[in-house]
């Protein structure tokens, strides 16, 4: 009876075995390759783009950021401990998974009544985290410790950490704790000390719980309980735990201040808005398929675009989108806003909105009259006039009959402006449009002298920029260097600048764009100082525009609604671009001027 018991439990033990080892060999076949694991630090991830502003200040982060990988000799040993402290404590004893963990998991969860502990080891976390799916099912639990095993048997522990530690979340869009060393304490994980190692190690059980930048309180307290792990494991002495834990109250009083690459601020306040999404769009073509983190340093002034928000924020319609654009003579883009609030709406109404840009037009109807030898003082016809039906009226109603060229200008007076236009011919005007810059598409209705195509702001912005600048072309660029690795992929460098108008023409153009200011319908946006503007409204003031610089700025403000509804009126009155547009122009500028801290623009 005893040999027929002993013959059977031999049985099944054989096919216990027999059915473990198929089942061993069945999930196996679909493991992942591991292969070229320990070279890939940065494998099957997505690309990213941290745009820098003029300061190299972070502005923008487009996709995850990843730090540069650390070998595993260059990690500090008091990293090491904490890690292996709070998450894995025999991981240089066990072999890929801990039994003695997992039962004491178990214990510690049962006795606190809830989830305090849990009992996968570094290695079946890094198993998990780069090749299995989060999802909770007996059949992935098995790849896990099968691949955890596999991990252990190829590669040695202390490179396991180092992988791991290269790929781990740690809050805050970053990967690896060379982005979180940066990203939160300014410094290379080579050089962080004891208490930061106890944060960097805390993020990893919850990276969003724990992240000092959303949480400070949370952080310092699972900071703390990561120096205990450390001395419990023997790594610390109670006094230096508590001398650390009391180097987590300068954290507390002074919050978190990293840096990324060693030079540039934290990232929790790169955000994208609409300069950013403009200048990404134009880097297109460089960046693509570069595989590498890119980073694209830009041209936007932080103090001019803070500014800008102001001034767009204190206007009294809140139903109206305003647009403004601030720009160097030679075209260095320092500012941009592209609508009232990008969360709700993304479509940048600077350099995607397409607007009749009104009278703001009329300098470029009136540069080939110019050309071919109108000058200021020339006497022109203000009365009425129709042209094949189309019978343009003043704003004011009103004609003057004879006047000036240089007062026609600065008044506004439409029926000039149409009768040039005629003169000199629609082509002409179209092609003094194309050589500014200006490459929307146009009508050919004799209502393009009053500005009834429609163009974007940036374009009509770097028009008057050439005036600006004695006649050369203008290019708006945003970007001054983009880099992936060390290679760089772009550099911008001051090109030779290509004469469009002469220099004599600007100077005429010049002269009466600041009769304008001075004198005529762009009056509200005199500020004391010199400078030159065109007003600019579309029929029914669905567009209102002001155009103007000074000095070395250029700036540009459009106002309308989205759906080219009219422009609600302002106690009673139309807007017009003599009206709350020149008042934005004119607050912007004069803040500006006024700012320190403009030299990086112009």
């Amino acid at each position: 009876m005893v040999l027929w018991f002993i013959k059977w439990i031999f049985v099944a033990a054989i096919w216990v075995l027999a059915l473990g080892s198929l089942t061993v060999i069945w999930f196996a076949i679909g493991l992942p390759s591991t292969d070229g694991l320990e070279s890939s630090a940065a494998k099957n991830r997505r690309q990213s783009f941290l745009l820098l502003d003029a300061n190299n200040n972070n502005l923008a982060l487009y996709g995850d950021f990843y730090g540069d990988r650390i070998n595993s000799s260059d990690l500090p040993l008091h990293l090491i401990q904490s890690v292996v402290s709070i998450e894995d404590r025999r991981f240089f004893e066990h072999s890929g998974v801990d039994l003695k963990g997992i039962l004491r998991a178990v214990l510690v969860n049962i006795r606190e009544g809830k989830l305090i502990q849990g009992g996968s080891t570094l290695t079946q976390q890094l198993a998990k985290n780069l090749f299995l799916t989060p999802e909770r099912t007996i059949e992935r639990k098995i790849k896990e410790l099968l691949l955890a095993f596999w991990l252990e048997y190829k590669f040695e522990k202390i490179d396991i950490l180092s992988i791991y530690l290269n790929r781990v979340y740690m809050g805050s869009g970053t990967y690896g704790v060379e982005a979180a060393s940066m990203q939160y304490f300014g410094v290379q994980t080579k050089n962080i000390d004891i208490t930061q190692a106890a944060m960097l190690a805390g993020l990893l059980r919850a990276p969003a719980r724990y992240n000092p930048i959303n949480n400070m309180n949370m952080a310092i307290k699972r900071s703390k309980l990561v120096l205990n792990s450390m001395v419990e494991t023997g790594y610390l002495s109670r006094a230096e735990a508590a001398a650390h834990k009391e180097k987590l109250k300068d954290y507390k009083r002074r919050g978190i201040n990293g840096k990324t690459h060693g030079s540039h601020k934290t990232m929790h306040k790169a955000q994208p808005d609409y300069f950013s999404d403009w200048v990404l769009k134009n880097a297109t073509g460089i960046i693509a398929d570069k595989g590498s983190d890119v980073i694209i340093e830009t041209t936007l002034n932080p103090a001019m675009q803070t500014l800008a928000k102001i001034v767009i924020n204190e206007v009294e319609i809140p139903e109206t989108q305003v647009a403004l654009i601030a720009m160097s003579s030679e075209g260095r883009v320092c500012a941009m806003v592209g609508g009232r609030d990008y969360s709700e709406s993304q479509f940048n109404r600077a350099t995607q909105a397409l607007r009749q840009p009104g009278s703001a037009f009329k300098p470029i109807v009136y540069l080939p009259a110019i050309e071919a030898g109108l000058d200021p003082d020339t006497i022109l016809l203000d009365s009425p006039i129709t042209i094949s039906g189309w019978s343009p009226k003043n704003f004011t109603g009103e004609f003057k009959g004879k006047i000036t060229f240089r007062e026609a200008f600065s008044r506004s007076i439409n029926t000039t402006a149409v009768r040039v236009a005629e003169n000199i011919g629609r082509k002409n005007v179209l092609q003094a449009a194309r050589r500014l810059g200006i490459t929307s598409e146009l009508t050919k209705h004799p209502s393009i002298s009053l500005g009834a195509g429609e163009v974007t702001l940036i374009e009509l912005t770097a028009a008057y920029a050439t005036f600006s600048n004695g006649g050369y072309a203008v290019l708006p660029y945003g970007i001054r260097k983009i880099s992936a690795g060390t290679d760089v992929l772009f550099l911008h460098r001051s090109r030779r600048l290509n004469p469009v108008i002469s220099s004599q023409n600007a100077a005429t153009i010049d002269d009466l764009l600041r009769a304008v200011i001075s004198h005529g319908t762009g009056r509200v946006a005199d500020f004391g100082g010199i400078a030159a503007g065109k007003t600019g409204t579309s029929q029914g003031s669905r567009d209102a525009w002001f155009i103007g610089y000074t000095d070395d700025l250029v700036v540009g403000i459009w106002m309308g609604n989205d759906d080219g509804s009219p422009i609600n009126p302002i106690n009673g009155r139309p807007v017009t671009g003599g009206g709350l547009p020149a008042v934005i122009w004119k607050n912007y500028v004069t803040k500006v001027l006024q700012s320190p801290n403009r030299t990086s623009c112009f």
